[in-house]
């Protein structure tokens, strides 16, 4: 699909992301063999998103160590963005989407780190600060050793779509 053309079918989403600062970066391209979504029934399942921006990954490491908790919530964000990429990519109108359903975020951490939530909340604020009430969603947020790449944060998303809207004579 062409990028004015989701432009045009996510309009009510993406003028609020602009309105917050965020605009949605293209899809990134799996590491591995993989699709970026897949939807089942009224529900889509994004793959897990890094915090690629242009195709690179601006910060590497453990956070606790060579990642700051702060800088990781930012990097959060940034795969949340990711994740709304891919599910705009697959059904071509975020508008459709009527719930967040689930957050499941990976914080690459080192051992004596706890603070997974809060990284994790970067995503969960913006989603919030977007989607607004349909934005609350139950959540994980998972310490584990290395994330692909050696990328401190990871996020998967499972929403919900609308039915999409008929054609209009």
């Amino acid at each position: 699909m062409a990028e004015s053309d989701a432009a045009a079918r996510s309009a009510r989403i993406r003028a609020r992301l602009a309105d917050l600062g965020h605009t949605l970066p293209e899809v990134a391209a799996p590491v591995a063999a993989y699709v970026p979504a897949v939807q089942t029934g009224a529900h889509v399942h994004t793959s897990g998103q890094l915090p690629f921006v242009d195709g690179v990954l601006p910060a590497t490491g453990k956070v606790g160590a060579e990642v700051t908790a702060e800088r990781a919530a930012e990097l959060a964000a940034t795969c949340c963005l990711n994740a709304l990429a891919a599910v705009e990519a697959l059904v071509g109108d975020l508008d459709r989407v009527s719930r967040i359903v689930k957050v499941t975020g990976y914080v690459a951490s080192d051992p004596a780190f706890t603070g997974q939530p809060g990284v994790i909340n970067g995503a969960s604020t913006l989603l919030g600060e977007v989607f607004g009430e349909a934005g609350s969603h139950a959540r994980s947020a998972v310490g584990v050793a290395v994330l692909p790449l050696d990328a401190p944060v990871e996020l998967e998303l499972v929403v919900e779509l609308s039915a999409p809207l008929a054609p209009t004579a």
